[in-house]
């Protein structure tokens, strides 16, 4: 035919593309990928859309504008049960959460994530805070290598962070989310949670992690976890993007 063409080496290709150049169709590929062992036709319209939209955008990609220190910066999001009566209920992934994050070195971005949570979240609260423990887990490491390059490598002295050390800021837009991690006290309504979202406090508690609240207007990982209006979506591509 025609049109025909395979469905799993687009999304391959796509999905490389999405994990290191173009975080703008992370969602979207991620998406598709679901269906890669039975496509129908509305999945391959979906995967047309993003080769569409590439070639609209084909010379765009990142553009980096490097901050005054070598710094981290981090930003989680979750949607919860997104897609809940988008897909047949008796599927198991419509009561699903999708977790999302962009980590960015001196404000460019380094990792970024948008994948649906292996757990079924019970709340909105529930679903921010494993995205934020997911993140955790990519952000502590990182800020190790960090540290021990900075030990051995010559860098100017206006690069360098106060105090020789990075800082490492996340910002999270749920307030539960956010007082659970900072605070570290458990209620009748988070008891529930599995002690592995805890591996972070020690960090907290020592000052190798700030936890801080960001407005969702402002939060650079909502693209990853949902499909935007153009006007909010553009915002937060230009944000993490550049243009």
């Amino acid at each position: 035919m025609k049109d025909a063409f395979s469905y799993p080496s687009i999304v391959g290709m796509l999905l490389y593309l999405s994990s290191n150049t173009r975080p703008d169709i992370a969602f979207a590929v991620s998406q598709v990928a679901r269906f890669t062992h039975n496509p129908k036709e509305s999945h391959s319209t979906a995967l047309k859309v993003i080769i569409r939209y590439l070639k609209g955008t084909i010379n765009k990609g990142l553009i980096f504008s490097p901050g005054s220190f070598l710094e981290l910066g981090s930003h989680c999001d979750a949607d919860f049960a997104g897609l809940f009566g988008q897909e047949p209920s008796s599927e198991t992934n419509s009561a699903r959460s999708r977790s999302g994050y962009v980590i960015k070195l001196a404000g460019c971005p380094l990792l970024w994530r948008s994948r649906l949570m292996a757990i079924i979240a019970q709340s909105t609260a529930e679903a921010e805070y494993a995205s934020l423990s997911e993140l955790m887990r990519d952000l502590l490491p990182i800020r190790n290598i960090l540290c021990e390059f900075l030990k051995y490598v010559d860098i100017p002295a206006e690069f360098m962070p106060p105090n020789g050390v990075p800082s490492n800021l996340v910002f999270e837009d749920n307030t539960t989310a956010l007082a659970l991690a900072n605070n570290h006290r458990l209620t009748n309504r988070t008891r529930h949670f599995n002690v592995k979202f805890h591996h972070f406090w020690e960090a907290v508690r020592n000052g190798l992690v700030e936890i801080k609240y960001c407005p969702t207007a402002l939060m650079d990982a909502d693209y990853f976890t949902k499909s935007l209006p153009c006007a909010p979506f553009e915002e937060n591509r230009n944000r993490v993007q550049g243009w």
